[in-house]
């Protein structure tokens, strides 16, 4: 059996060739443009799906990395207030010791006058207590409120944890405990006041103030032990956060960006293939009389 190719035919299947030509043509064209090999996911369905996945292991990193410097600037805060703290208690220190020393114990005068430093001292200590990050205090917990402690030293925030997720299942403390100041009988603004009142009617009583102040300074230099560390862990974390977000914008863009030199050659191939059919198919479907007669 034979069949019979006619015309009609023929030319449906060189028409069907160019336009496969065309499209291909028109692709590489399109890719050139955009610098990237997949536009639709029907360029590439497992590659589209790769892409999908890294863009969205890229932004978890990037949200670790905005969580960590959030939390590194809270700590920042914090530490740079205790910092201020250990300071301010150094000299209400010094100042227990010159006033249980001679002459200043023998001279009511000079107590007062040692009591009254402290008392600013101790409205400093207060305001140092209650530093802000964003309007919200740091040593606060969670209050939504703007101070950690009233004016008498009272503590006013609340027990919770403010919490920075830098990791998957990682998360780290970003505020610092009220506890930082003392608690019970060492919170320091208890301490400083009866220091003060003791300096002024019962000098004798300041011994004992002087081991709660000593205590209440081992509890700041804990805290500042403590945000140290977790500043430490933070920046870790930022950093490990951004080195794996580099990591996978290059592994993205080997799915989804084109070889350049690799496009221009094969868009060069292209485009000389597609004149050499579009030449071949003119020559072999000349058209004759009959077709002009149809």
């Amino acid at each position: 059996m034979s069949f019979r190719v006619t015309e009609q035919s023929m030319s449906a299947r060189v028409l069907t060739g160019l336009q496969n030509n065309q499209g291909r043509l028109e692709r590489l064209r399109e890719q050139m443009a955009s610098g990237k090999q997949i536009s639709r996911p029907s360029d590439s369905p497992t590659g589209a799906a790769a892409a999908l996945r890294l863009r969205g292991d890229i932004a978890a990193k990037e949200r670790y990395m905005r969580s960590a410097t959030d939390g590194t600037a809270r700590l920042s805060t914090a530490e740079g207030s205790l910092n201020t703290a250990s300071s301010m208690l150094n000299r209400a220190r010094d100042l227990v010791l010159q006033g249980m020393s001679s002459p200043a114990v023998d001279n009511p005068a000079t107590r007062a006058a040692i009591a009254k430093e402290l008392d600013g001292l101790r409205d400093g200590l207060l305001s140092v207590a209650n530093t802000t990050y964003l309007g919200r205090p740091v040593f606060g917990g969670t209050t939504a409120g703007p101070q950690a402690f009233d004016a008498s030293g009272t503590y006013i925030g609340d027990n919770g944890e403010v919490q920075r997720r830098i990791a998957d299942n990682v998360q780290v403390r970003v505020d610092v405990p009220a506890s930082a100041f003392g608690t019970g009988a060492n919170q320091l603004f208890g301490v400083l006041d009866s220091i003060s009142a003791n300096l002024r009617t019962n000098p004798s009583a300041v011994t004992a103030d002087l081991d709660r102040l000593d205590s209440g300074i081992e509890s700041v230099n804990s805290a500042l032990t403590a945000v140290g560390t977790r500043y430490s862990q933070l920046t870790a974390a930022s950093d490990a956060a951004q080195a794996q977000s580099v990591q996978l914008s290059t592994d993205l863009s080997e799915v989804e960006d084109i070889d350049l030199v690799r496009a221009i050659i094969d868009l060069q191939s292209q485009s000389v293939g597609y004149e050499a059919a579009l030449a071949a198919t003119a020559k072999v479907t000349t058209p004759s009389l009959l077709d002009f007669l149809r």
